[in-house]
């Protein structure tokens, strides 16, 4: 399972600077709109402490941490719904997106650009992007209705008749200015239907305050107004220094890196905190099997249970799978290893009900 997040935003406000950070695939960073016209991916590792701190007792010849894919779209302008600046290609690359990344301008620098020359507005960046977001989904849901509302009245159809209603409460929200996410849905059928449509504003998002070096640690007045938008949503939000953290990403040593942040007082790099906030976005989890060979994180979805987490290494695991056999993470460290754990009665053998906990180090028994 790989988490794919995209970083839109306004031009101007960091994008590329940001995914620099993120990945070692290198986009063109220019103060002018568009200099990303290909959407760039990188392939990220998502920091787990807990990995480092199985392998000193391990001693695995590897060690394998989750992943994300991270795509730098090009800059978003008024009008791209209609397919003004690059809008049709990027809504496009949005779609294919499982969560977004919304970075906005919270810094003045006269050295870089707002479109027209206007003053720093992270509230109305904002609401640019999401208008522009929510007037394809409406485009779409109107495209869709019609068709519904005919298959529904021909007949006895039951498929139709929810679709219709999820459409129309998702067209209300949107003419009020609101996102697809924050209608809800209580029957399964709905929620699928809701699914079958891929709306954009229907996407988990993360807001990040892209802010000056001086703010890197408490954010500036112009984060705080997202923040509380952010809030509002029921939205999560957090602040970046992407500047500051290219700067940081260049050093050469853990070391270096690590004086930096004290300097500026944190305790972890924004882009650190960025992964992780990004990973958990989609309430996905790691499960890490661990032995001579290599320690390795493993995604799964928050509440699955133990066979499809045995699917995810293999799909003969789930199939064959017999029962699985769990340690705690706090418990591996303090016995030191697998055989000691076991001695102390610390080994869960757990059957097909067990819902794996985010941590959990497993190893699968089956037999197909």
């Amino acid at each position: 399972m790989s988490l794919k997040c995209g970083i839109v935003g306004l031009p101007n406000v960091g994008k590329s600077t940001l995914f620099n950070c993120l990945s070692s695939a290198k986009a063109q960073a220019a103060n002018f709109p568009f200099c990303t016209i290909e959407p760039n991916l990188g392939v990220i590792t998502v920091p787990d402490e807990r990995l480092t701190r199985l392998a000193e007792i391990v001693h695995p010849g590897r060690i394998v941490p989750a992943t994300c894919e991270i795509v730098d779209i090009a800059g978003l302008v008024k009008g791209a719904s209609k397919g003004e600046g690059l809008g049709n290609k990027f809504l496009g690359n949005i779609r294919e997106c499982d969560a977004i990344i919304h970075v906005i301008r919270c810094f003045d620098d006269d050295n870089v650009v707002r479109e027209g020359g206007a003053p720093v507005n992270p509230v109305q960046d904002k609401e640019i992007i999401d208008t522009e977001l929510q007037l394809k989904d409406l485009e779409t849901i109107e495209g869709q209705l019609g068709k519904q509302q005919k298959m529904a009245s021909a007949g006895n159809n039951k498929d139709a008749k929810v679709m219709v209603g999820v459409l129309e409460a998702y067209k209300a929200a949107l003419e009020q200015g609101k996102n697809a996410r924050s209608v809800t849905f209580e029957s399964k059928e709905e929620q699928q239907a809701a699914r079958d449509l891929f709306l954009l504003t229907t996407k988990p998002v993360l807001y990040v305050c892209n802010v000056d070096e001086n703010s890197a640690k408490e954010g500036n007045a112009y984060s705080r107004q997202i923040e509380e938008i952010a809030a509002a949503e029921g939205a999560e939000a957090m602040v970046i220094a992407a500047k500051t953290e290219e700067d940081i990403a260049g050093l050469d040593t853990y070391e270096d890196k690590q004086l930096f942040l004290e300097e500026l007082g944190l305790e972890e790099s924004g882009v650190n905190r960025l992964i992780k906030k990004a990973y958990h976005l989609l309430n996905l989890e790691t499960f890490i099997t661990a032995g001579e060979m290599e320690v390795k994180a493993w995604t799964y979805q928050k509440g699955w249970k133990a066979p499809q987490c045995a699917g995810v290494i293999h799909t003969d695991f789930e199939k064959g799978f017999i029962r699985a056999e769990v340690i705690k993470y706090d418990d591996y460290l303090q016995y030191g290893s697998e055989a000691a754990v076991r001695e102390a009665g610390k080994l869960g053998i757990e059957g097909k009900e067990y819902v794996v906990q985010d941590g959990d180090i497993m190893h699968f028994r089956f037999n197909v």
